[in-house]
């Protein structure tokens, strides 16, 4: 019996097949601690959601952060996930030079509905472990949003946040470092606006 092992990439050898082509122009990747991973189609709510938090996360942070939507992020754990959103701080080269790593990054958003165990058992422990302090998963599946933060690590090695909080569709909610800056979550999810 032959046992596979899996490949891992670093970073840079992620980036040369970036560079070189190698993923389709369409095709939707990330690397998570090493690993080539593909993100999961999107449906029309996660669709509308993403449309919805745009147009209103845009309009909020103008001026103060950059809106990124899907673009990488890198981590130093091997992983370049490219979240739907982040919120960064501004740069003066508008990160041409590089991707935002976790001293950037003022709050990452994910829309799940079929990812949504992938978001949480992944994508919680990779973001805590880079120390982003705040984490938000759109949950289409229960209709409500999840807000992780103050990350910290178990006594078993595994990283975590230990506040989680839960924010119904008609709710408002603060936006993680902008203490003046509030969402109307009854404009983001979908079937609501």
């Amino acid at each position: 019996m032959t046992i596979a092992n899996t490949r891992r990439f670093t970073l840079e050898e992620y980036h040369r097949l970036t560079e070189i082509g190698f993923f389709h122009e369409d095709e939707r990747v990330e690397l998570i601690r090493g690993e080539i991973m593909q993100m999961v189609a999107k449906d029309t709510a996660h669709t509308t959601c993403c449309s919805n938090l745009l147009r209103e996360l845009a309009k909020l942070v103008a001026g103060r952060a950059e809106l990124q939507c899907q673009d990488p992020i890198t981590l130093p754990s091997s992983s370049e996930p490219e979240p739907d959103f982040a919120i960064v701080r501004s740069t003066t080269d508008n990160y041409l030079s590089a991707h935002p790593t976790p001293k950037d990054v003022l709050l990452v958003i994910e829309i799940a509905n079929s990812s949504l165990n992938y978001d949480q058992e992944v994508k919680i422990p990779l973001y805590a472990e880079a120390g982003i302090t705040d984490y938000w998963i759109f949950n289409l599946v229960a209709q409500h949003l999840e807000c992780y933060s103050e990350p910290y690590k178990e006594l078993t090695g595994n990283f975590a946040h230990s506040l989680k909080r839960i924010f119904l569709p008609h709710q408002l909610v603060m936006l993680p470092n902008f203490d003046d800056l509030s969402l109307d979550l009854s404009r983001i999810f979908p079937g609501n606006s």
